[in-house]
């Protein structure tokens, strides 16, 4: 099976060079490429920009690790337990180091990816006009509505140099089902200058076929298929894998310090080759979290 198929650290170092924008963890809560954030550690990529909208603790680690130059995000942290430690360190004390930050809401980074999926260099909104968001980014203009007069707020396109999207299943050409909740996976995706999947299952080309109002991203946006099963750990996978709770609470406790930090991600991230092996390491607590049912009901058309 041919197509686009490489490894994960083929897909990083072919496809992103220090300095990338990069747009991850877009589906919100689930199919966070948590294995596709430790290998840009493992490869010692800097001066990232990272996009997202929550972005959860991967944004964090990727923090932590020293990769970041600057966030574009709505939030940074940990869900289950509040601020993420890294993140905060790196803007309170310059730890490892400091990054720029461009705050938006949920709702104004969808737009902004919106318009770079259109092509178009912004969209309007009303929605933040007069909160202290509108003023802290530099990059949104206030203007006048030409038909109306009322101001509004002008939110600029992104468009990533690469967005990474993981999902249930790909075909070797990166055509993509996602099943669950895709956020702002999609605009992120078709905003993009290259898209990176991670498919917990590589299927025939007339699997992804049969279903196409299911496909996420097309395989013409696509630089790389990685077949990588569980690589949304801990966050979920629906019908692949739950969600582990208890290792974002274990993540909380283990990073309050800088060196705590370190070891964590020694531990976690550089201490293991692949996610194999990192899959390997968890054992039966995996297993456990994998004990989840098919993705969907067959339905038969």
């Amino acid at each position: 099976m041919p197509g686009k198929i490489f490894s994960l650290p083929e897909s990083v170092a072919r496809f992103v060079p220090d300095g990338s924008s990069v747009a991850l963890g877009c589906a919100l809560e689930p199919a966070i490429p948590f294995a596709f954030a430790h290998e840009l550690i493992r490869q010692g990529r800097r001066d990232l920009e990272l996009i997202g909208p929550i972005s959860d603790i991967a944004f964090d680690q990727l923090i932590g690790a020293g990769c970041v130059r600057g966030v574009t995000a709505a939030w940074i942290g940990n869900v289950s337990a509040g601020l993420a430690h890294a993140y905060r360190r790196a803007m309170e004390q310059g730890v490892p180091r400091r990054i720029e930050v461009h705050d938006h809401t949920n709702f104004t980074i969808a737009q902004a990816l919106l318009a770079g999926a259109l092509g178009a260099p912004y969209l309007p909104t009303r929605t933040i006009l007069g909160s202290d968001i509108a003023r802290a980014n530099p990059t949104f203009r206030e203007a006048t509505d030409p038909f109306s007069g009322d101001r509004v707020l002008l939110v600029p396109a992104i468009a990533p140099d690469v967005t990474v999207i993981a999902a249930q299943r790909a075909d070797a050409d990166g055509n993509t089902h996602l099943w669950g909740p895709w956020g702002v996976s999609q605009e992120a995706a078709l905003a993009a200058k290259a898209v990176i999947v991670l498919a917990d299952e590589i299927v025939e080309r007339a699997v992804i076929a049969s279903d196409p109002n299911r496909t996420i991203v097309p395989g013409t946006k696509v630089a790389a298929v990685v077949h990588e099963p569980g690589a949304c750990h801990p966050s979920p996978l629906q019908g692949r894998y739950r969600r582990d709770h208890d290792f974002y609470r274990e993540y909380h406790a283990a990073t309050r310090t800088a060196e705590g930090q370190s070891a964590w991600l020694a531990e976690w991230v550089t201490g293991v080759p692949d996610r194999a092996a990192y899959l390997a390491k968890l054992g039966p607590r995996w297993v456990a979290l994998r004990d989840y049912g098919r993705p969907a009901a067959e339905v038969r058309y």
